[in-house]
């Protein structure tokens, strides 16, 4: 409650350009924080799907993790009282486009038992597809 502090000082002092650049500080902490838990779901749901494509099957347990990672981001994006979303489908492509390596390589743990390196893993999957079904998964409407 530091910055509430900080907030009110600068507001008591007549500071207010300053008060506003610290809301405006906030914020970005706010959105950051906000990403960063997006994109950590983003890599569970991209971790399933790219399971899901190499071995051409899914099970249950797959499943839940990938519509509960969905859930999750759609949680997280949604700006419940201004409205909107922290990321739209652009900056939410390009987040799973970060998370994709770090996926692929605990993909390439659990697929096929471990038996292939995620350069192996990489070779038998379509990259564009698995982001565009994560995309399409996160910004279709329920």
């Amino acid at each position: 409650m530091e910055e509430l502090s900080v907030l009110r000082q600068y507001i008591e002092q007549g500071r207010y350009s300053d008060a506003l650049l610290f809301i405006d500080e906030l914020e970005e902490m706010s959105k950051e924080d906000k990403l960063n838990k997006i994109f950590s779901y983003a890599l569970i749901l991209l971790i399933h799907l790219i399971k899901k494509q190499a071995e051409k099957k899914t099970t249950r347990s797959w499943d839940f993790s990938i519509a509960h990672a969905v859930l999750q981001i759609k949680r997280t994006n949604l700006r419940r009282k201004a409205g909107g979303f922290y990321a739209g489908p652009e900056e939410l492509k390009e987040i799973l486009e970060e998370a994709f390596d770090l996926a692929l390589k605990k993909a390439a743990l659990e697929a096929f038992e471990g038996r292939l390196d995620e350069t192996e893993l990489a070779a038998k999957l379509d990259k564009a597809a698995i982001i565009n079904e994560a995309l399409e998964e996160i910004v279709k409407q329920d």
